[in-house]
């Protein structure tokens, strides 16, 4: 059987097992907000230790409260 999963669903089991101060918590207690798509993405970025190659400056704003790695592409 294949099932598509919707981000509500993939929020509760990346927060599983998160300590109270967990990366979702810590934006919104700043005021940051974003699309869940974006913090999505951020949480697989956390968790596996890795960049993301965006154009988004949403990126920018969670990178001031996270410890995420952002790359730019290049123009041309």
């Amino acid at each position: 059987m294949n099932i598509l999963v919707d981000t509500s669903v993939w929020s509760l089991a990346l927060r599983r097992n998160q300590p109270a101060d967990s990366p979702f918590d810590r934006c919104r207690a700043r005021g940051v907000q974003g699309s869940n798509t974006d913090f999505l993405l951020t949480a697989v970025a956390l968790r596996r230790a890795v960049p993301i190659l965006t154009t988004d400056q949403d990126f920018e704003r969670f990178a001031g409260v996270l410890p995420i790695r952002l790359h730019r592409p290049h123009p041309g």
